[in-house]
């Protein structure tokens, strides 16, 4: 005879979980601040060689949460929130932020270089399981950059899109320029990366997109400066990176994937495959926080960049479509399946930052708290 029994979840068990949760959470925290003071060491690798258990607890922390991120079957969200922070915090010595020099004492460090490459190495592997490399090996690349940049363009909108155009808050708004300042503010740095070397027709393209984000070298015209309107007209934040501890590690994975495309030039095809799907996609997105922000009835200030972004950003899909990403293909027929790769990892990383996004509005618009 089939029970009626109940089988309610043991309290003892859940409340275990959550403390163990909350120890992890802890200790991630720890490990991150023991890193931050090892940024900023004076000459770290020679401190490093005296004494290197001054280094013992991060390093603890560092191998559980790469087995735990890329190596489990259950992803650990907090062991990958705690590798994107580390993987940033050492990426971003790689701008000039206009602040005390003394912050870039360590910036050709070999401990450094060595965690880059530990995490790097395990996350990657991890992020090229989700794409089948060998079918994007066998495609017309061309016919293929083509076939995605026309569905791409104007995408039909999904249910985060549906979300934010209909029934985001204005605090949900905030919450969205609080974690879109995190790029927002400083947009297209990376991009000069790639700019250096023999002048041909691709390199002057990408000259004239990073000139653009810049306001062709007038502040007032920079991209940035829109955003930082959009983040004053509510009273918040102008600074970069003032919403750090906000930004979920999905949006910092897209930062950190963007460094390491533009840092090595071996992968130079597979960041303009990749920056090619996200001037494509770009203006999509944007009509959809323009559409936000209009049915708020927000003022010109709060929305100026989407509108600036969805007319440029047009343009720049086409100049990366048609004078960067067809004109690599032609020019190395065996690599330009690497085209594909940079694009389709964007955008599946795009995607999955984009949801994470939304999660942090939801949550913020149920539990509002100041920003």
């Amino acid at each position: 005879m089939q029970s009626n029994l109940v089988i309610f979840p043991n309290a003892g068990t859940a409340n275990k979980i959550a403390q163990t949760e909350q120890e992890t959470i802890i200790k991630y925290d720890r490990a991150e601040e023991q890193f931050i003071e090892l940024l900023a060491m004076e000459d770290l690798d020679r401190h490093l060689d005296v004494k290197p258990a001054i280094a013992s607890e991060f390093e603890q922390a560092l191998s559980t949460a790469i087995h735990a991120a890329y190596k489990n079957d259950r992803s650990d969200e907090q062991a990958h929130r705690f590798l994107q922070r580390i993987l940033y915090r050492i990426n971003r010595l790689k701008l000039f932020w206009y602040d005390d020099l003394r912050h870039y004492t360590n910036e050709r460090s070999l401990y450094l270089c060595l965690c880059l490459d530990k995490i790097e190495a395990a996350w990657q592997s991890w992020e090229l399981a989700h794409i089948d490399v060998a079918a994007l090996q066998e495609l017309d690349v061309k016919h293929a950059l083509i076939e995605r940049a026309s569905a791409d363009l104007n995408p039909p909108l999904s249910e985060s899109s549906r979300y934010i155009r209909e029934e985001m808050t204005e605090v949900g708004y905030r919450r969205l320029l609080a974690i879109g300042s995190f790029d927002g503010l400083v947009e297209g740095s990376r991009l000069c990366y790639v700019l250096g070397g023999a002048a041909n027709e691709v390199q002057c393209t990408l000259v004239r997109v990073l000139l653009e984000e810049y306001g062709n070298g007038r502040l007032s015209r920079k991209h940035s400066t829109f955003f930082a309107q959009m983040l004053a007209e509510f009273g918040m934040n102008t600074e970069p990176e003032g919403y750090f501890d906000l930004v979920p590690w999905e949006v910092l994975a897209c930062a950190n994937h963007n460094f390491l495309t533009t840092d090595r030039k071996r992968y130079f095809l597979r960041y303009s495959g990749a920056l090619t799907y996200f001037e494509v996609a770009g203006p999509a997105a944007y009509k959809n926080y323009l559409a936000a922000a209009q049915r708020l009835e927000l003022s010109e200030a709060a929305m100026g960049y989407w509108e600036l972004h969805i007319r440029e950003d047009e343009r720049h899909g086409r100049w990366m479509l048609d004078d960067v990403a067809l004109s690599l293909a032609e020019k190395y027929p065996n690599d330009a399946w690497e085209l594909l790769l940079g694009y389709d990892q964007e955008k599946l990383m795009g995607d999955r930052a984009a949801n994470a996004v939304v999660r942090s509005i939801r949550e913020a618009t149920q539990s509002p708290s100041l920003i």
